[in-house]
C-alpha cells in the first residue's frame, strides 16, 4: 500500500480500517523515523496530491512532533533533533513551501507543522532565521495565501512557545502582526488571519502592551477591525478585546471611556450572533475581573494593606447601557434551542448573573421594571425573559434587599410551574432551585412550603430538563433547611419532615427509567442523598425504608452483570452502580453505629460490587468509599470485614497509575486505624509496609503522597505506642519532605508545597497525639527540634493559610503538653515562638482559641 492510500485510510469512516492504517503510521514511524518523517512531508508539499491525503500528512507530521504529556513531548523533541541536518532542513523547506500552496487550506495544515518544528528547535537555539523568513513573507510577499499562512504559522509559535525565547523579536512580530491586521490590508482574508495571529500572541507581547504609546497603537487597530466590512474580521476583533480584557484589565480605563464602551454595546445589538455573542461575552470578562478584584480586595482589608490592583468599577459605571440591552437579547430563545449549543440569550442570562455579583445591590432596581413588565406577558419569549432575569439575580445584592421581592414573587413563581409553555417551566424551576439555594430565609414554612414541594414533586413527571432542575431545587430545599436546622441542635423533627416520605419516594421512582436524558436520574440519586444525609429524627424509618430499596437494586444490577453488551451498557451500569454507592454511603453516615442490624448485607454487596466491577475505578472507588463509611459508623465493630475486604485494598494500594483509586485506598486505611483504635497494631506494619513502598513510586501523583503522609499520623494516633517499630523511619520522611521549598514564581508548586506541609503537620500532630501521656514518650525528644523547624517555616510564610496556622498552633501546643517538665524548655522560649503566639494577624475565633490553647502549654513548660 502506498504513502497516499495509507493517509487517505487514516481517515476513513470505517473504524478498523482506520485503526490499522494508524498502527501501520506507527509501526513505520518506530521502524525507520527520518523516512517516515520524509514520506510525510513530500506527501504534505505534493501540489497533486488531493487535499485530504495533505491533511492527513500535515496532521501525523504534528502529531509526530507535539505531544500533550510532557514526558511524551520531550520524547518527541529529542527524537527530531537526533536527526541529520540534511533530513530536518528538506523537511523544514518542503513545509514552508508548502505556506505559499494556492490551496488556502494547504497552507494552514503546513502554518501546524512549522510552528510545531519551532516549538523543538527555537528554545535549543535551532533554526535562528526562522523568524526572519516568516517576517520577510508578510512584510515583503504579494501573495495573499503566502501572507495568510504565515501569519497563522506566527499565531502558533506564539502560543506555544515561552516569551522569553523570542523576546527580542517580539517588537517586530507584533509588527508584521499588526501590519496585516490594520483596516488599510487589502485582503480581508489576511486581515482575519492578522487578527487571530494577534489573538494567539496578546500574551507574548506583555511588555509592549505595558508601553503607551504601542498599546494605544493596538488598540486602535483591534477597534478599527471591530467595524470591518467582513463579519469574521468583526468577531476576531471582539474576541482580541475579549482576552485583553482578562489579561490587562489595568491598563483599560483610558480606553473604555474612548471606545469600548461604545463599541460593545453596539457589538451586542449586532444582527449577526456571532458578534454579538462575543461583545456580550465581553462585559460578562469585565464582571468576572471585577468580582475577582472584590474578593482580592477583601483579603486585603483583612491584613490592612491595598489591594494590587484597584477595580474601576466599569460594570457599575455601564450598568443603565448595559442592562437594557441584555434584557432585549434575553427574549431572543430559540422555540426547539439544543441545550448544548450556546446561542445569544444563554449568554445573555450569563452575563446578568456576573453582572449582578459584580454591582450588586444597584441591579435590582435596573432590572424590576422589566421583570414586572413582562412576567405575566402572552408571549412565552417575554415571560421566560423575566423568570430568567429573576433568577439570574439572586446573587449579588445583599438578600434584605431581595427578600421582599422574592416573597412576593414565590407564589407567582410556584404557580408558573403550571405554565403551558415547557422553556417556561424549565427556567421556573431553575429559579425556584436558585431560591433555596441562595435565599431559603425567605421561604416561610408555614406559608411556602406545601405550595412548592407540591410543585416541585408535580414537577418530577415532566420533561427530563425540568425534571432535573426540580431534583436540584428538592435537594437546595433539603441541605439549606437541614443547615438552618442543624444550627438549633440536633432536631427532633424538621419542617420537611411531614413531606419526607412523599419526596423520597417520587424521586425514587424517577430514579427507576433506564434513560438518564438532561442527567435527571442522577439528579435524582444526589437529592436522595440530601434528603438522606438531612434527616430529622422522626424520618428515620424513611431513610431505613430508602436504604432496603437501594440495596435490593444492587442486588438486581449484580445479577444483571452478565447481560451487559456494548459499551453504553456497561457505562450505565457504572453510572448506576455509582448513584446507589453515594446514597448508601449517606445513610450509613446519617445513621451511623444504628447500621449495624444492616452491616452484613451491605459490606456482602460491597465485596460482590468490588469483584465485579474489575478495574473499572469509578466503582471501585464509590465501592471503598461505602467501606470507609462503614469503618466510621461501626469503629471496632467493623472487625469481623476486615480479612474479607484486605485482599481488594492491597491492589487497590498498588495501582499507582489510577490516582483517584489509590487516594481512596489510602483514605480507608485511616479509617480502619482509626476505627479500630490500637485493635489496629495487628495490621500496621503490614500498612506501613505498602504506605512506604508508595512512597517511593515514581508514577504515583505527588497528592496521593501527601494523603499517605496524613495517613501515618492516623496509624499513629490508633495504636499509640505500638508505633515505635515505625518511628525513625516515619520522622525520617516527614523530616525530608518537610525541607521542600517552593519557587514562589511557580504558584502550582507553592501551592502543592502548601498541602504537603499540612499533611506532614497532620502526621506530626497523629504522631506526638499517639505518644503523649505514655511511658515512651521520650522518644520524641529526638525528633522534637525537627517539628519545631517546620512549624517555625510554615508560621513564617507570607502566604500561609488558616488551617495551617491552627494545626501548628495545636502541634505546638502538644509538643509543649508533652513535655511539661522543662525538657524542651530552651527550645520552647525561642523568640520566634513568644512572637507567634502574641500574634493578632487575622485568625478566626478557632484558631486563636487553639492559639491561646497552645500558649497556656509553653508557659507550663517552660516555666
Amino acid at each position: 500500500m502506498n504513502a497516499s492510500e495509507l493517509l487517505a485510510n487514516t481517515l476513513s469512516p470505517d473504524a478498523n480500517t482506520r485503526q490499522n492504517a494508524t498502527q501501520q503510521l506507527e509501526n513505520a514511524s518506530r521502524e525507520n523515523y527520518p523516512a517516515y518523517m520524509m514520506m510525510l512531508s513530500s506527501e504534505l508539499a505534493n501540489e497533486n496530491s488531493q487535499l485530504h491525503i495533505r491533511n492527513a500528512a500535515g496532521l501525523a507530521l504534528k502529531n509526530a512532533l507535539s505531544a500533550r504529556e510532557t514526558a511524551r513531548q520531550s520524547e518527541y523533541a529529542n527524537r527530531w533533533l537526533a536527526l541529520d541536518s540534511a533530513t530536518k532542513d528538506k523537511i523544514k523547506q518542503e513545509s514552508l513551501v508548502t505556506l505559499a500552496s494556492p490551496l488556502t487550506k494547504a497552507g494552514a495544515f503546513a502554518a501546524q507543522v512549522v510552528a510545531a518544528i519551532a516549538a523543538v528547535e527555537l528554545p535549543h537555539d535551532q533554526w535562528p532565521d526562522l523568524i526572519e523568513l516568516l517576517l520577510g513573507f508578510v512584510n515583503n510577499s504579494t501573495d495573499p495565501n503566502l501572507k495568510i499562512a504565515t501569519l497563522q504559522t506566527i499565531g502558533y509559535i506564539c502560543e506555544s512557545i515561552k516569551p522569553e525565547i523570542l523576546s527580542l523579536r517580539s517588537n517586530e512580530i507584533l509588527t508584521a502582526v499588526i501590519h496585516g491586521a490594520r483596516k488599510d490590508e487589502p485582503s480581508t482574508d489576511v486581515q482575519l488571519a492578522a487578527v487571530h495571529a494577534l489573538y494567539n500572541s496578546l500574551e507574548f507581547v506583555r511588555e509592549n502592551f505595558d508601553r503607551e504609546g504601542e498599546r494605544n497603537y493596538i488598540m486602535q487597530v483591534v477597534c478599527e477591525a471591530t467595524q470591518n466590512p467582513s463579519v469574521a474580521v468583526q468577531v476576531g476583533a471582539f474576541e482580541c478585546l475579549v482576552k485583553i480584557m482578562a489579561l490587562y484589565y489595568d491598563k483599560m480605563a483610558f480606553y473604555m471611556e474612548q471606545a469600548l464602551f461604545g463599541l460593545t454595546v453596539m457589538g451586542m445589538k449586532h444582527n449577526d450572533e456571532r458578534v454579538s455573542l462575543q461583545a456580550v461575552e465581553f462585559w460578562t470578562t469585565v464582571c468576572e475581573e471585577e468580582i475577582e478584584l472584590a474578593h482580592e480586595a477583601r483579603e486585603a482589608a483583612d491584613y490592612g494593606e491595598p489591594p494590587e490592583i484597584e477595580s474601576k468599577f466599569f460594570a457599575k459605571v455601564a450598568l443603565p447601557e448595559v442592562i437594557p440591552v441584555l434584557l432585549a437579547l434575553l427574549t431572543r430563545q430559540e422555540e426547539d434551542a439544543d441545550e448544548d449549543e450556546w446561542n445569544i440569550s444563554m449568554s445573555a442570562g450569563t452575563c446578568l448573573s456576573f453582572m449582578a455579583q459584580a454591582v450588586a445591590d444597584p441591579i435590582v432596581p435596573a432590572v424590576i421594571p422589566f421583570i414586572e413588565a413582562h412576567i405575566k406577558s402572552q408571549d412565552w419569549h417575554q415571560r421566560e425573559a423575566a423568570v430568567m432575569t429573576f433568577g439570574s439575580i439572586l446573587d449579588g445584592p445583599d438578600p434584605t434587599v431581595l427578600m421582599p421581592l422574592v416573597n412576593q414573587a414565590l407564589p407567582l413563581l410556584i404557580g408558573m410551574m403550571n405554565d403551558s409553555n415547557l422553556h417556561v417551566k424549565d427556567t421556573t424551576a431553575w429559579t425556584l432551585g436558585r431560591i433555596c439555594d441562595l435565599l431559603i430565609i425567605t421561604i416561610k414554612p408555614d406559608v411556602h412550603l406545601h405550595p412548592l414541594v407540591s410543585a416541585l414533586v408535580t414537577g418530577l413527571q415532566d420533561n427530563p430538563r425540568i425534571v432535573t432542575n426540580c431534583c436540584w431545587a428538592l435537594m437546595n430545599l433539603a441541605d439549606q433547611l437541614g443547615y438552618l436546622e442543624e444550627e438549633s441542635e440536633s432536631p427532633q423533627t424538621g419542617h420537611l419532615s411531614p413531606y419526607y416520605e412523599g419526596v423520597v419516594n417520587a424521586l425514587l421512582r424517577v430514579t427507576e427509567t433506564t434513560s438518564n436524558e438532561a442527567n435527571f436520574r442522577t439528579s435524582a440519586y444526589e437529592a436522595i442523598t440530601s434528603y438522606v444525609t438531612h434527616a430529622t429524627n422522626d424520618v428515620i424509618p424513611v431513610v431505613q425504608n430508602t436504604l432496603i430499596t437501594i440495596l435490593i437494586r444492587m442486588e438486581q444490577l449484580l445479577g444483571m452483570q452478565n447481560q451487559i453488551v456494548g459499551v453504553d451498557d456497561r457505562n450505565n451500569w457504572n453510572e448506576l452502580q455509582s448513584n446507589l454507592c453515594s446514597v448508601v454511603i449517606s445513610v450509613v453516615r446519617r445513621l451511623n453505629n444504628g447500621i449495624q442490624p444492616m452491616a452484613d448485607r451491605i459490606m456482602t454487596l460491597v465485596l460482590q460490587l468490588i469483584q465485579a466491577a474489575g478495574k473499572t475505578s469509578t466503582v471501585l472507588e464509590d465501592a471503598f468509599l461505602v467501606v470507609g463509611s462503614l469503618a466510621s459508623a461501626l469503629e471496632a465493630a467493623f472487625s469481623p470485614y476486615i480479612q474479607a475486604f484486605l485482599p481488594f485494598l492491597y491492589p487497590a494500594l498498588k495501582a499507582h497509575e489510577d490516582t483517584q483509586l489509590c487516594m481512596v485506598a489510602v483514605g480507608i486505611i485511616g479509617d480502619i486505624s482509626r476505627a479500630l483504635g490500637d485493635q489496629s497494631a495487628q495490621y500496621a506494619g503490614a500498612f506501613m509496609n505498602v504506605l512506604l513502598e508508595n512512597l517511593q513510586s515514581e508514577v504515583l501523583n505527588r497528592n496521593v503522597k501527601i494523603s499517605i503522609l496524613s495517613c501515618f499520623g492516623d496509624i499513629a494516633l490508633a495504636i499509640g505506642v505500638a508505633f515505635d517499630p515505625y518511628l525513625d523511619t516515619t520522622m525520617g520522611v516527614l523530616r525530608q519532605a518537610g525541607a521542600l521549598q517552593p519557587n514562589p514564581l511557580d504558584f502550582d508548586l507553592v501551592d502543592y508545597v502548601s498541602q504537603l506541609r499540612e499533611g506532614i503537620l497532620e502526621a506530626y500532630t497523629g504522631v506526638v497525639t499517639g505518644f503523649k501521656n505514655t511511658d515512651k514518650v521520650h522518644l520524641l525528644l529526638h525528633h522534637s527540634s525537627n517539628i519545631l523547624e517546620l512549624i517555625q517555616r510554615c508560621l513564617a510564610d507570607d502566604e500561609r493559610i488558616e488551617s495551617t496556622v491552627k494545626l501548628c498552633f495545636g502541634l505546638l501546643g502538644d509538643l509543649a503538653d508533652s513535655f511539661p517538665n522543662g525538657q524542651l524548655k530552651q527550645f520552647l522560649l525561642s523568640e520566634w515562638i513568644a512572637s507567634e503566639l502574641r500574634s493578632k494577624r487575622g485568625m478566626s475565633q478557632e484558631t486563636k482559641k487553639t492559639m491561646r490553647w497552645a500558649r497556656e502549654m509553653v508557659k507550663r513548660a517552660t516555666a
